[in-house]
C-alpha cells in the first residue's frame, strides 16, 4: 500500500518508539490523504497516529523473530536523513530565537507567505 514504510520487525537494536510513530504516521497519511494538518483535522490525526503506533508496537512485540533481517534500513536509521532533521530542527530553533540564518530560495517562498 505505501512503499515508504519499512519494515520494523527484525532490526537489530529494536524498533525505537519514534520508528514506529514514524510508520504509524506515514499510514495515517496515506489512508487520510491528509497532508498537512488544520485545526479540523489535527487532533483526529494525532489520536489515529496514537492508536496505530500502540498497535504496531503490540504487535511486533507479540510476533516471533525474523530469520532474517529486514533488507532496508529505517528512515531514521539514515545518516543523510538525520542530517537533514538536524538542519530542520536548528532552522527553526534561529526561526523560534530570532537569529540570523540562511534561507534556500524555496525556503524564502515559504517564509514570505506565512
Amino acid at each position: 500500500m505505501c512503499r515508504n514504510i519499512t519494515t520494523l520487525r527484525g532490526l537489530e537494536p529494536p524498533a525505537t518508539s519514534e520508528e514506529i510513530e514514524a510508520a504509524a504516521r506515514q499510514y495515517v497519511r496515506k489512508v487520510t490523504g491528509v497532508q498537512s494538518l488544520s485545526d479540523a483535522t489535527r487532533e483526529p490525526f494525532e489520536a489515529a497516529v496514537r492508536e496505530v503506533a500502540a498497535i504496531t508496537a503490540r504487535l511486533l512485540d507479540e510476533l516471533p523473530q525474523r530469520r532474517q533481517p529486514p533488507t532496508t534500513v529505517p528512515p531514521l536509521r539514515r545518516a543523510d536523513v538525520q542530517a537533514r532533521i538536524a538542519a530542520r530542527e536548528a532552522h527553526e530553533r534561529a526561526h523560534e530565537l530570532g537569529l540570523p540564518h540562511e534561507h534556500d530560495d524555496e525556503d524564502e517562498l515559504e517564509h514570505a507567505t506565512a
